[in-house]
């Protein structure tokens, strides 16, 4: 079977997309097993100009650093066409089309252990002024 390979988007306006590369497991609480869909696992942040990236996750940060993939991989979208011909027996022929939906040329790398973060209790200067601006309305 032969699959063509399409790009509507242009070989030089394909969208970049970069993996995240992670060491260890990142497990899902029980209560969100069933749908992990649109799931926020965390937060992604470039600090300054420089190709180092932090990934907090809860109360773990990770360092990373962007690095240039050897080959660059597509990202493909599976599409199914429908011949309007039958073929007699009442099924109509369907040929697979594959899209380009983006390209990876880059990953970020997290090879280090993550850093435990402590948070501080927020201000309670915080609390009254939310508490006062209730009662103003």
């Amino acid at each position: 079977m032969q699959i063509e390979v399409k790009c509507s988007c242009g070989a030089e306006n394909c969208p970049e997309w970069a993996i995240v590369e992670l060491q260890g497991v990142v497990e899902v609480q029980p209560s969100h097993r069933d749908g992990i869909q649109n799931l926020e696992i965390g937060r992604l942040c470039r600090p300054s100009s420089e190709e180092k990236y932090t990934l907090t996750i809860g109360y773990h940060e990770l360092s990373g650093t962007k690095v240039t993939l050897k080959k660059p991989l597509a990202v493909l979208k599976k599409v199914k066409r429908t011949d309007d011909g039958d073929h007699g027996d009442g099924s109509s022929s369907g040929k697979v089309e594959l899209d380009v939906v983006g390209v990876i040329r880059h990953k970020i790398l997290f090879k280090t252990r993550p850093k435990a973060l402590i948070s501080k209790p927020p201000e309670p200067a915080v609390k009254e002024r939310a508490s006062s601006t209730s009662s103003k309305n």
